[in-house]
């Protein structure tokens, strides 16, 4: 009796002790790559690859950028985000585990990916990107039009040294379809009516157009566009700006002669940063982050997979930091400094180191997109302490050095104050509205146990 109660533990154990491990081992695997044969691809990850293909394409969007006409500074952050999105869409389905809460607010139409085909990750995102540069700058020149077809074919060579014609096949059309879904939902966003009629209110401390072109207030219901993700924006305003007063010592005088005195004493490095920030002529303001993000890549050898996730995420920053920004602008239609240093200081010839922009003051565009973007770099490259921009090299400027992103975003929303273009109070609500922007894109979008290489 004894001895068959032992053959039965024994059996017991022989037969049971490996399901118990397997068990073990499924539930401690909650990162990147685990169970990959679970998820369409099976054989290859898009962590496994370089972000080259993305790198390449980053490259010549902000190319696109620099070269295009007719669309505002603060246009460019669809472009960017809308790319970043098709790119990531491309890979995700290859990428394992429930890190990813898809919040696109009203993407509908994606390709699903099959388990009976076998994708070749950066010949999806390169048929992706390819695609959707040519939807979203239908008017570049005939140059850069064929820029896009070259890379596209470039690379798609390469890969075939990699893969055979059909696998090149399968994952070009599944980019393609990923893309004309991105574009289809980008063109509903609201951007066509930006620049619906709009009568700006009168009366005293209202904004007013500004010298020396003087030109109709621009893109007044860009706050109205959707913004890509969904309660991006819940309880991101500001709140209003300090109260109007022309009495010389009340806060707002005050305010105001801050912008004046700083223009009288500017030092060479407050000129330079003024400058280099201005990002008109340049690669947009958006563009400089997507330099930025270029560069991070680079620096930090980052997947496929994560360089197309942070393309997407810090897309969504810039382009939701701005629509939030521009409600909130045309909301209170706060007067600019150059109209109350000339009006009301009495100072008619002053003039800003830097243009100001024609729509209102508060708060700075620049600070809440910038801020937004920094939030997601800080989030998704925390081991990055310490950054050398050199997005304008091209124009002979000195790099600038930083200790964190977020420190970016304060020297960007710093500048428009030596620039001459907006008063304290409104760099640090946008760098505010910015940062709160980011924090529910990246609460939004991610679980808070994803792991990313």
């Amino acid at each position: 009796m004894l001895s068959s109660f032992h053959r039965m533990n024994r059996q017991f154990l022989v037969f049971t002790l490996p399901f118990f491990f397997f068990l073990l081992l499924f539930s401690s695997c909650n990162k990147w790559g685990d169970f990959w044969h679970h998820h369409p691809g099976k054989d290859d990850r898009p962590t496994e690859y370089s972000a080259d293909v993305i790198e390449k394409w980053m490259a010549l969007q902000l190319r696109l950028m620099k070269n295009a006409t007719g669309i505002p500074n603060h246009g460019f952050s669809r472009h960017y985000v809308y790319a970043g999105i098709a790119a990531w869409e491309s890979v995700v389905p290859g990428i394992p585990g429930n890190f990813w809460k898809r919040s696109w607010n009203g993407l509908t139409g994606l390709p699903q990916a099959s388990n009976q085909k076998k994708y070749y990750w950066p010949a999806n995102v390169n048929a992706a990107l390819a695609s959707i540069n040519r939807s979203l700058f239908p008017n570049a020149s005939a140059t850069d039009k064929a820029a896009i077809d070259s890379l596209e074919n470039a690379l798609n060579e390469t890969f075939l040294t990699k893969i055979n014609q059909g696998q090149l096949k399968v994952s070009v059309q599944f980019g393609k379809d990923v893309a004309t879904a991105v574009y289809t939902w980008a063109e509903t966003d609201g951007y066509k009516n930006a620049n619906a009629p709009y009568t700006p209110p009168v009366g005293d401390g209202l904004w007013k157009p500004t010298p020396p072109a003087f030109a109709p207030p621009a893109t007044p219901h860009w706050g109205k566009n959707r913004p890509v993700v969904k309660g991006s924006l819940v309880n991101t305003h500001p709140g209003p700006p300090p109260a109007y007063s022309t009495d010389i010592h009340s806060p707002f005088y005050k305010m105001v002669k801050k912008v004046y005195d700083a223009s009288l004493n500017l030092t060479t490095d407050q000129t330079n940063m003024a400058i280099y920030w201005r990002d008109v002529p340049g690669v947009s303001s958006p563009g400089h982050w997507l330099s930025i993000l270029l560069q991070t890549v680079q620096q930090t050898d980052a997947s496929l997979a994560k360089a197309a996730l942070a393309y997407a995420l810090t897309g969504a920053g810039v382009n939701d930091g701005l629509i939030g920004c521009f409600q909130v602008k045309y909301t209170y239609n706060l007067v600019r400094p150059i109209t109350y240093i000339r009006e009301t200081m009495g100072y008619p010839n002053w003039g800003s180191l830097l243009g100001t922009p024609a729509h209102p003051e508060y708060p700075s565009a620049h600070s809440a997109l910038s801020a937004g973007a920094a939030y997601i770099f800080d989030e998704l490259f925390s081991d990055v302490h310490s950054f050398t921009d050199h997005t304008y090299d091209y124009m002979g400027f000195a790099p600038r050095s930083y200790k964190s992103f977020t420190a970016i975003a304060q020297e960007a929303g710093q500048s428009r104050l030596y620039g001459g273009i907006h008063y304290q109070p409104s760099i640090d609500a946008g760098l505010q509205q910015g940062r709160k922007t980011g924090a529910n894109i990246f609460g939004q979008c991610l679980s808070s146990n994803s792991s990313l290489k």
